[in-house]
Formats: structure tokens, sequence, C-alpha cells
């Protein structure tokens, strides 16, 4: 039987990040991975999918541009699902590859098959051939990520009703779409579907999307959702879906409402991969989601197994998946490894995109912190006029009294890129006069912070 000192669970970005992490330590390491190709649902059918789908539609569709050539340009006239895909294959095979170079070189054994616990410290993995091997270890890390909740009330079945590991295998674009759920992936979707023409209704049972940044952002985001067409149905809460006699799919509403739409995606919720794993073998149980409860240093009711990425919850951000495996691993073997968890950055890839750092007015306004705000918008920066795009802001957060940076929140283009000048600033609890002071290349959308900063300083008199 083999031993090791970590088995990691899953490869996607925590597992990977984890092993790379212990075996950069010396230490004996092995990966199982379920499914036949590496990466998880961040590769296979999340993150870099859907990112490669966005790039496809946002060059395609000639939306970038048209500022400068009006609101019917598009750079193919007749784009199809195919289009799309094909860049998403590359993009995906490429990753791929790039996951199995870092194996290679840093010596961890890679094993596919089913896991499940026997014991705390021995699985016996169910392999892609029909046989089962065993394996021990002195630490264990579980990162099998989430796959999207399904409910009786919502049938998927990948043809007419789709979720979000399925939307990607339509063979052609529908002619409309209707996305119940208004967190990340139903909005972000629901940019990419309405840039290419598509009419796309939301449906949402709370008052308000993406509940947890600021609110001008998402008031400027759904404004420029709606001039893309985008119907909003906020507070209503759907009953059921189905699919009638003419093949139209009908979502009903507690109030009665039938929306028809073509397709449906269904994007509430997720549920962790755990049900296979036996927990309770090893001692442990999942919660009513199937996730695994874990500490400040992610360690399970099991101290020496730990668990990573989006079957802890939130915020099942790729980024932050990443740094959660390699602290895990860092803290197994022994090694100090710190990461603020207040400056993890947060990119969310609507038409705009948006990304934040820090908190936001409404956090600020709970904790009583006397704050002020400065804004600079895209429009006055050349560099936004150079690019097309005029809708874009950056709104910065800072302490009344001793000037310190407390949140930055931006929407527009390169909002994922520009929000990690104002994470490294606050790293070293730096003022927002430090912008001021800065000189920044010209014509750049990082201008924008100088702007924003002399804004808001100039409200203080």
């Amino acid at each position: 039987m083999n031993r090791y000192d970590l088995i990691v669970i899953g490869t996607g970005p925590a597992g990977l990040h984890a092993a790379i992490q212990a075996a950069k330590l010396g230490r004996r390491v092995a990966a199982i991975e379920r499914q036949k190709v590496i990466g998880g649902v961040c590769v296979n059918t999340g993150t870099i999918p859907s990112k490669a789908v966005r790039e496809a539609i946002l060059y395609l569709s000639g939306i970038r541009q048209r500022d400068f050539y009006g609101s019917s340009y598009t750079v193919k006239p007749e784009i199809t699902m195919e289009d799309i895909t094909q860049r998403v294959s590359h993009v995906i095979r490429a990753e791929r590859d790039v996951i199995h170079g870092h194996f290679k070189r840093n010596h961890i054994d890679l094993h596919y098959g089913q896991a499940r616990f026997l014991s705390p410290h021995r699985i016996a993995v169910d392999t892609l051939t029909g046989q089962t091997d065993e394996y021990e270890a002195d630490f264990f890390m579980v990162c099998v990520g989430t796959r999207p909740a399904r409910s009786p009330q919502f049938p998927v079945d990948g043809k007419d009703i789709h979720d979000a590991d399925t939307i990607l295998n339509m063979e052609r674009l529908p002619r409309s779409l209707t996305i119940i759920g208004a967190g990340v992936v139903g909005v972000e979707y629901a940019c990419m579907f309405a840039a290419l023409g598509i009419p796309v209704t939301i449906i949402e049972a709370r008052p308000r999307m993406l509940d947890n940044i600021d609110e001008e952002i998402v008031e400027a985001l759904q404004f420029h959702m709606r001039e893309m067409d985008v119907v909003f149905s906020l507070g209503e809460k759907c009953e059921k879906v189905y699919v009638n006699e003419r093949g139209d799919v009908l979502i009903e509403t507690e109030s009665q409402k039938l929306v028809r739409a073509e397709t449906v995606l269904y994007a509430v919720g997720r549920t962790g991969n755990t049900e296979e794993l036996n927990l309770p073998a090893a001692g442990l149980r999942a919660d009513h989601r199937d996730r695994i409860q874990v500490n400040e240093h992610y360690q399970t009711e099991a101290p020496h197994i730990y668990a990573a990425g989006d079957v802890i919850g939130f915020p099942a951000l790729a980024s932050v998946s990443m740094e959660q495996g390699r602290m895990a691993a860092c803290h197994a073997f022994g090694l100090d490894c710190q990461a603020d968890p207040r400056l993890f950055p947060y990119g969310i890839y609507t038409i705009p995109e948006i990304s934040y750092v820090g908190r936001n007015e409404r956090e600020l306004t709970e904790a009583k912190v006397p704050y002020a705000t400065g804004v600079a918008r895209y429009r006055e920066s050349a560099r936004g006029m150079l690019i097309g795009d005029i809708k874009g802001m950056l709104k910065l957060l800072f302490h009344r009294e001793d000037h310190r940076l407390l949140g930055v929140q931006i929407l527009g283009e390169g909002a994922s890129e520009l929000v990690h000048i104002g994470q490294a600033v606050m790293s070293f609890d730096g003022p927002v006069d430090y912008f001021v002071n800065t000189v920044f290349n010209y014509p750049t959308l990082a201008e924008c912070y100088k702007r924003a900063a002399f804004t808001g300083l100039n409200k203080l008199g």
C-alpha cells in the first residue's frame, strides 16, 4: 500500500496549489481526480470556459467598438455557437497542459478515480478502469468543489433547461433566454447572451442582485444591462419550470406570472461534491448543502484533514481557492503562511466587469466607520475614450480622519486588473494621498486612482 505525507482529493485550484505547496516543502504528495481530465470545475465547466466564451462574445459582437462605429456594429454578422466554443476548446486544452506540467515538475503522483474514506488515515480509490486501490496519508486535503444545485421543480435536461454545467453544450444559440437566479453565474451569462442581441430575462427571489457588492456599482451595472435589453424580475420567486407541447419553456412564479422562453438557465446555488467520499469513516460530516465546515486554518473536525475551495462555501472564487489550498498545506506542515482575507480581491466578469477589494459603503456604515468617497469616471480619462469605454467608474472609500484606504470598487474594462493597485496600497494601510502623490502612465485607466483620490479629498475641504 502506498503511503504519502499528503493526499489531495480534487485537482481544481485549491487542490493544485495545496499539492504544489506541499511538494515544494519536500513532502511526498498524491492527487486524486475522479474525472478523466484534471482542473476541476474551474478549467472544465466553470471559470475558464465561461471567461473564454465572454472574450469570444466581446470580440465577435463588436460591443467594445460600438461607441465608435454605432450600436449595430458587429465583427461577424451571424454568430453561431460553434464560433464561440472554438476558443473555449483551445483554452481548456492549454490550461490542462499547464496543470499537467505543474504535477510533473513537482513530482506529484496523479491517480484517477473516485476517492472514499475507509478510516481517518486511509482512502480507497475506485479507478476508471474498474479496480480499487488503497492509499494512506498523514494529512488529507479535500478540494472536491461543487456542482450546480438541482431541484425537482426545475428539471435540468441539458436541452431546454440548463445549469452552469450544461449551458455551453448547446448546439445553437437560443432565440430567448430566461435565467433563474441573479447571483454571479446568472448575471455573467445574462450579460454574455444579451451582448449577442438575445432577449434575456432574469428572475430573482431577492429584491436585488449581487447582494455583497456596493449598491452604487450594482445600480450602474443594472442600468447598462437594461441598455442591452435585459429584463429584470426581482423579488419574484419561481414555482416551477416545464416544457409545453409546442416545445416552449414556461416558468410559473409565486405571483401567478407565466414567463415564456426558448431556453432556461437555472443558476440558483451550488452543492458540495462530498456525497461519495464516505465522510463518516473519517469522523466528518457535511452540512445541508454537502459542504464541509473548517476553522481559520482550513482544518475540519478531524485536525489532520483539511478542506479548501468551493466545498467550504463563500466566496467560492478560483483565486481565493488557490490561496486557501496553499495556506492549508503550509499549516499542515508547520510553515508560517499568512494571507489577510480582508484583502482578497473579487472579480465578476459581467459586461462591463466588476472588481472590488475591501469594504463597501453598507459595511462601513453598519460598522460606524467615518468614511469618504471619491469617484472617477472612465469617460473623464483619455484611455477610457481611446478604448471606447465611457461607462466605467472607479470608486475609492477611505477613512475621513487618517485617510486610510478602506475599499476599492470598480466597474468597467480592466476592473479585475486595476483593483490590484488599490489592494497593494491597502496591504500596507496606505492613505488615499498615495495616489495623489504618485505619477501614473498617461494615458491609462490607472490614472482614475489619482482622479478619484483628488475628488474624495476635495470633499473634505
